[in-house]
């Protein structure tokens, strides 16, 4: 195999595949990519065995065909670091050998043989297409919420895809929260559910390239994977064996307070008011006034108070609540818009927190219990 490489363009793909490799398996043939010339092209390919990406290689001209398997961890670094705009890949005998200019770099691979077959999405069902923006978007809001490790209940490190009547909704929990998105789709067949891992799911919007939002992506479904389907991608993620709890029981429209603020402003707030109580309590208390103002208070022994004063539209019963900031912060930061609108059901109950007028994003929060005394101080 023989490839002539223009750096800037196969670089993208490359970085692309390479996330999708097993650096930490035990097994040294996941944490290569497998790179593929033929007459339809080079593909990149790599897995982890949770997760596959195969992915068509931008800026190679193919001189000789044939196959091989880089490991990511020599060569793929040495592709950042190569000087010069191009440079060509030999392969023979086991052996890949570099040439920028006038440096000549060899270095060993991995046998084709040993890498795993990847599933393919040929005989899957279809699921729903969408614009890859739009999954971008549903994905970001509604998977934040979820627990990234590997956790029991599974449900609580993995995400729900559903869909109904052309939507698609995405949810997350870790137990003490839950963000849900919904945007408007092509639904194939009758409407379904699958579960999938967030670990799957990040490394998916990581591969949703900005440039390409307004590109089509269909996602197919099998027994095993749900595919995700571009022009020059196919990203396959395996379906979790679990069940999500019914989480429209913590939906609901019952409110005794709510305001609307600037997002960014609300969050450069709730930033500097986290740099005090980050390494205590991690705890910030909102006063609200109807008709007034967002009073924000934090305070950690030994080290300091904060108290910050926001302006916004603001009515129902006056409230002081308490809250975990980095919990309001990963909130608010997935939340696209300009405008946040934070709905209280009392002291006590959930915050909801929404685009004004809008049901396509939804995260709940449940408080943190203030002290008696503390409950009412303040509040006008």
């Amino acid at each position: 195999m023989k490839l002539l490489v223009d750096k800037t363009k196969f670089l993208k793909s490359w970085t692309l595949a390479e996330r999708g490799a097993g650096h930490r398996s035990a097994i040294s043939v996941l944490s290569g990519v497998k790179c593929e010339a033929s007459q339809d092209g080079v593909y990149l390919e790599a897995t982890d065995l949770k997760t596959s990406i195969s992915c068509l290689a931008d800026g190679v001209e193919i001189v000789s065909e044939g196959s091989v398997i880089f490991p990511v961890k020599i060569i793929g670094e040495f592709f950042k670091k190569l000087s010069g705009e191009s440079f060509t890949i030999e392969v023979e005998k086991g052996k890949a050998t570099i040439v920028a200019g006038k440096s000549i770099y060899s270095f060993s691979t991995y046998p084709v043989s040993e890498f795993p077959k990847l599933p393919a999405a040929e005989n899957g069902q279809p699921f729903f297409t969408t614009f890859a923006g739009d999954l971008k978007r549903v994905l970001e809001e509604g998977t934040f919420s979820g627990s990234p490790g590997e956790e029991f209940p599974q449900y609580l490190s993995a995400g729900l895809i559903k869909t109904g009547e052309d939507r698609v909704r995405v949810v997350s929990t870790d137990g003490r929260r839950l963000s849900l998105s919904q945007g408007m789709v092509t639904v194939e067949g009758e409407g379904d559910q699958v579960l999938l891992p967030l670990a799957g799911l990040r490394e998916l919007q990581r591969a949703l390239a900005p440039e390409e939002s307004e590109n089509e992506i269909r996602i197919v479904k099998d027994d095993a994977q749900v595919y995700f389907l571009t022009e020059k991608m196919e990203f396959s993620v395996r379906r979790v064996e679990s069940r999500f709890p019914p989480y429209e029981k913590v939906l609901t429209s019952d409110r005794t307070s709510w305001f609307s603020v600037d997002r960014e402003r609300f969050i450069e707030a709730l930033e500097r008011a986290e740099v005090v109580v980050r390494d205590f309590s991690r705890m910030v208390v909102l006063i609200l006034s109807p008709g007034g103002v967002l009073k924000i208070q934090a305070k950690a022994p030994e080290v300091g108070e904060a108290f910050e004063e926001i302006s916004g539209e603001c009515d129902g019963e006056p409230l002081k609540i308490a809250f975990n900031v980095k919990y309001l912060l990963e909130g608010l930061r997935a939340l696209h818009g300009t405008v946040a609108h934070l709905s209280f059901n009392g002291p006590n109950g959930q915050m909801t927190l929404s685009r004004p007028r809008e049901d396509s994003f939804m995260y709940v929060l449940m408080p943190i219990t203030l002290p008696e005394e503390d409950s009412t101080e303040d509040i006008e």
